[in-house]
Parts: structure tokens; C-alpha cells; sequence
């Protein structure tokens, strides 16, 4: 197995560091389908050191390998085990309310997995802590990047699906009844666009990636003269929301149509929180929002229509990108306290 790493702030490997370091550190995962990743944090929340290692199917086999490149990481940076306050681990599927299963993972085949227990054996007098990743994206948001300061906030990350979650009163929120809270799977459409949750018209299929992707398939198979067709040649596998968005960029009058329906109904779901709950900031992270002022300027404007108050909050991008998951597993523990 090949783990890539990354030791900063002063962090090397083969250095003593127990030596110069009095402070506790914390770890954060991040489970995905493909690689785990994995991080050593200070008590400031700053990533000291991060590694991946490819993903491997089974709960057994991933708690070994999660303690494996741990003790890894601690060996190479020179800090005691001792020193760790806690191990927190995001994982993308639905968590029980108190913390101990992963309830379903479908892309990790994760089913009432003890995933919590299987690592609290491998660290017995460490506090392991166990959260859904966009759970974690908020935390990191909230802590270190575009929530800072925030009493209500959201943040939405656009991709294959639509996730993440709501900070109340300073607060990540997890629902009245502990379920966790599913921002992509409010009606915005009633009858509408199929959702992969198996009801029809919800956020999620609407202003996913998947969405503006299946939108731009449909465009470009009745329009072949359009920029779409001949970046695809034709080909629907070829689409991508890059593509898509990179067209409508270019000025083709068929994708840029497709992005500006996929803006209003993004605007639609923001301002809709927006009235509902006053929020002084909805963060926007994921893959689309990688189109930068090409997306946010022309949805700031759409959801200042919008919205029912005058002074409604912001439309920002997120600011941790990949390493969020990590960052906010690490918080996991604290946060639960």
C-alpha cells in the first residue's frame, strides 16, 4: 500500500518533535470510496501533517489501516502517542444519533458498521469520535474557514449529490431528533426531476453536478451545433460539469441557457433558507463551485431577488476544499462535549 504524505509547520520526519512540542494534538480521517485521509492537527486546528492511502472494503480492514498510518504518522513526525487527545473519523453515509454505527455507506459497503469501536480498540486510552462528513465540512467551515464568526450559517458543497449542514445559534445543528440534517433533499420542484432518494424534484436534483450534467446532456442531443456536441462529440459519457460550464464560459448560447437554469434554481434553494431562517452566511463548496465569480455573481443576484429581507446574508464560497473533512473530523470530540 503507497501512502502519500505532507508534514508542514516545522513537523519533519525523523525529528524529535516530543522534545519541542507540549501541546496535545488531534487526528482527523476522512473515509472516502477512493483514499482515506489522514491528519495530525495542533490545538489551533492547524494541519501539521496529512497522508493518503487508497480506500479498502471492510470495516475490519479499514480500522487496521487507519491505525497502521496513525502510528505511521506519529513515528515520522516524532510525537507520542500520549499526546494525542482524540481520534475523529468522517465517513460519507448516516451515523446513528449516538455516534457509535455507521448506518448505511453505500460507497463504502458500510451497513451498521461498529467502525467506532473496531478503532477504539486499536487506541484504547484515546476519546474516538465518529461523524458524517459534511458534518465535518461545517465544523471546519465554522472553525477555520467562511463561517468564522457565524450564529447562522449553512454550507452547501456541490457535487455527485448535494451535501452539508446548518450552524444554529454558533452551533453545528443535527436535528431535533438527532437524524442529522439532508440540505440537497427539500422539494424545490414538486413532480419533478427524479432524486436518487426515490422522491422527485428535490434540491439535490436540481443543483448537484449530476443535474447540471444531466441538463447539458439533454441540451447538446437536440442541439449538435452547439459547443456542447463538439466538446462531447456527441457523446453523453463525455459530459462533465467542467465541460458544461467551461462552454457556457465560452459563450455557446445552448450551454450558457443550461447554466443560467441551473443558477436560478441554485438561488431558489438559497433563498429559500435565507427567508426561512435568517442565516448571515451560505457557504458554497464542491466541485462547482470551482467556476468561481462565473457561478457566484450571477447567483448573488439571483438570490437578492429572491430573498425576502433587504439585508440578507452572503453567498461566499467555502475556503477548505479538500482538506475539510479532515479538519472537521478532528473537531468531531470537542463538539460533542
Amino acid at each position: 500500500m503507497k501512502a502519500h504524505g505532507r508534514y508542514l509547520k516545522g513537523l519533519e520526519p525523523g525529528k524529535d518533535n516530543k522534545k519541542e512540542q507540549s501541546i496535545m494534538y488531534r487526528i482527523g480521517v476522512d473515509i472516502g470510496g477512493t483514499n482515506i485521509a489522514l491528519g495530525i492537527l495542533d490545538e489551533g486546528w492547524e494541519l501539521l501533517a496529512q497522508k493518503s492511502v487508497p480506500f479498502q472494503r471492510g470495516g475490519e480492514i479499514v480500522a487496521a489501516i487507519i491505525a497502521q498510518q496513525i502510528r505511521a504518522m506519529l513515528a515520522e513526525t516524532g510525537i507520542a502517542e500520549s499526546m494525542l487527545e482524540c481520534i475523529g473519523i468522517a465517513v460519507p453515509g448516516s451515523i446513528t444519533p449516538d455516534g457509535q454505527l455507521v448506518l448505511d455507506a453505500y460507497n463504502l459497503g458500510f451497513h451498521n458498521e461498529p467502525l467506532k469501536e473496531r478503532i477504539q480498540a486499536h487506541f484504547p486510552g484515546i476519546p474516538v469520535a465518529l461523524g458524517n462528513d459534511a458534518d465535518a465540512a461545517v465544523l471546519a467551515e465554522l472553525h477555520k474557514g467562511a463561517l468564522q464568526g457565524c450564529k447562522t450559517a449553512a454550507l452547501y458543497t456541490l457535487g455527485t449529490g448535494i451535501g452539508g449542514g446548518f450552524i444554529l445559534n454558533g452551533k453545528m445543528f443535527r436535528g431535533g431528533r438527532g437524524n442529522g440534517i439532508e440540505p440537497g433533499h427539500g422539494v424545490l420542484v414538486d413532480g419533478g426531476e427524479a432524486c436518487t432518494c426515490g422522491v422527485k424534484g428535490c434540491i439535490e436534483a436540481y443543483c448537484s453536478a449530476t443535474a447540471l450534467i444531466r441538463e447539458a446532456r439533454k441540451a447538446m442531443a437536440v442541439r449538435p451545433d452547439s459547443l456542447l456536441y463538439k466538446k462531447t462529440q456527441g457523446d453523453p459519457v463525455a459530459m462533465t460539469a467542467k465541460v458544461a460550464i467551461d462552454c457556457a464560459k465560452a459563450g455557446d448560447p445552448t450551454a450558457m441557457a443550461v447554466f443560467q437554469a441551473y443558477v436560478g434554481h441554485l438561488g431558489s434553494a438559497i433563498a429559500s433558507i435565507m427567508n426561512l431562517l435568517d442565516m448571515e452566511v451560505v457557504a458554497i463548496g464542491g466541485g462547482v463551485s470551482g467556476a468561481g465569480e462565473f457561478l457566484f455573481e450571477p447567483l448573488r443576484r439571483d438570490v437578492d431577488t429572491k430573498c425576502f429581507f433587504q439585508n440578507h446574508g452572503d453567498v461566499v464560497p467555502a475556503q477548505m476544499g479538500n482538506a475539510a473533512g479532515m479538519v472537521g473530523a478532528a473537531m468531531f470530540y470537542q463538539n460533542q462535549q
